[in-house]
């Protein structure tokens, strides 16, 4: 059974209706990828999944249960967690404030202090800077912040929207080696990435989304060679 399923969703801005009929599945330790251009649907999908938009058809499982009704908070509560694209760290607070943030539903302060120095051992640049305000990091540190405070939840499932953007190359390489090391450890991540050369290497399957429509589908691998994907989002052909 998928840990996540997404059946049939249709989502919409006021008229505009952004995902057309939308499935896809995400199984327990899984990397999958979505990719596509602009204004394809990726993020909407992943806001959709987080309960920050309803979908007016179709259904969102989680676990095998609906979610798709529920609010935001509930569905956190459940294992969803959602690293937004442009990171949004609460920048008048320190670094440390904003991985407690991320802990807010556990009530056990060890358990809280384990989460924080697992994401410090994880990002040894934010705990040299735990004490700085987190709107004073560069960009790439303030990406390895929104992936810490959201890894405070210990999420059963990651939602990673853009993580590589803006960031200097060694900086993507970083992050997209901490995504790897999150999965050998056992997070199951969903990963919106605009580079999808990069998102197709670490993930095992993927999802082209074209005008909120899946285009097409199947294991990472393939999806690199099939020369629709490489003339379209691969520069290539």
């Amino acid at each position: 059974m998928s840990l996540l399923e997404l059946r049939d969703v249709h989502a919409y801005y006021g008229h505009i209706h952004a995902l057309k009929g939308v499935s896809l599945s995400v199984a327990q330790g899984e990397i999958v990828t979505l990719i596509g251009a602009n204004g394809a649907g990726k993020s909407t999908t992943l806001r959709t999944i987080s309960g920050l938009v309803r979908p007016r058809q179709g259904e969102v499982l989680f676990g095998g249960r609906p979610i798709h009704r529920l609010p935001p908070h509930e569905i956190v509560a459940l294992g969803v967690g959602h690293v937004p694209e442009g990171r949004r760290v609460f920048p008048r607070l320190t670094v440390e404030e904003n991985l407690e943030i991320g802990a807010f539903l556990e009530r056990d302060r060890k358990v809280v202090q384990r989460r924080k120095e697992e994401v410090y051992a994880l990002f040894p640049r934010l705990y040299e800077r735990r004490a700085q305000k987190g709107g004073t990091l560069s960009g790439g540190e303030q990406q390895m912040l929104a992936i810490g405070r959201t890894l405070m939840q210990d999420p059963r499932i990651l939602l990673l929207d853009e993580p590589s953007m803006g960031l200097a190359p060694v900086l993507v390489d970083f992050i997209f080696e901490i995504i790897q090391r999150l999965n050998r450890e056992g997070r199951t991540i969903l990963l919106v990435e605009q580079n999808a050369r990069l998102a197709l290497e670490v993930a095992h399957r993927g999802y082209v989304l074209a005008t909120g429509e899946v285009t097409l589908s199947g294991p990472a691998r393939e999806l690199a060679q099939n020369p629709e994907v490489q003339k379209a989002y691969l520069g290539e052909g």
